[in-house]
């Protein structure tokens, strides 16, 4: 069932991600001058050591276009080799989604065209959404506020939440 359920709204969620990524790569023209010279290239980004328990993620394999945006290769298989792959290990979901709520970066393993590579990494570090900004251009400034300051202390409690699971986890975890 949940297998079934994933085959569903996998592609839903990874176009709603590749709009967000291309607004916030739309928001700021020198992230997309950098990727224009990219265009026809692909990124992969592999979650490595996925658990078998969970339903798999769909495949994340986006192609840079000519505007510098980047656009989704859909469900079919990846390409037979991306000109950049990016492996994260995944094999503790709770804890990479915490070390992410928390803004810190997961390490990974970069394979394939430096030159992608470095702008890719120089687009992670220095890229950020500007929720604020886009909440008050859809309900105005005040209502705008409010939704930030909420939005912030649900993740803030997320974090915390998520850091308890982990720590509780290492206690449980058979020591050798």
């Amino acid at each position: 069932m949940l297998r079934t359920l994933n085959s569903l709204l996998a592609p839903a969620v990874m176009e709603r991600l590749t709009l967000v990524i291309n607004h916030v790569l739309g928001a700021e023209t020198v992230a997309t001058e950098r990727l224009r010279p990219h265009a026809g290239r692909t990124v992969e980004l592999v979650a490595a050591g996925w658990p078998s328990l969970l339903p798999a993620p769909p495949a994340c394999v986006f192609r840079v276009t000519p505007a510098g945006l980047l656009e989704w290769c859909g469900a079919d298989p990846a390409p037979a080799q991306a000109d950049l792959g990016l492996r994260i290990d995944a094999s503790n979901p709770a804890a990479l989604f915490a070390r992410l709520l928390a803004g810190e970066r997961p390490s990974v393993a970069v394979e394939g065209d430096a030159q992608l590579a470095g702008d890719v990494n120089w687009l992670l570090e220095n890229l950020r959404w500007d929720v604020a900004a886009d909440l008050e251009r859809l309900f105005g400034p005040v209502v705008a506020q409010q939704l930030h300051r909420v939005g912030r202390a649900v993740a803030a409690a997320l974090r915390a939440a998520l850091q308890g699971v982990g720590q509780v986890r290492e206690r449980l975890r058979p020591r050798p």
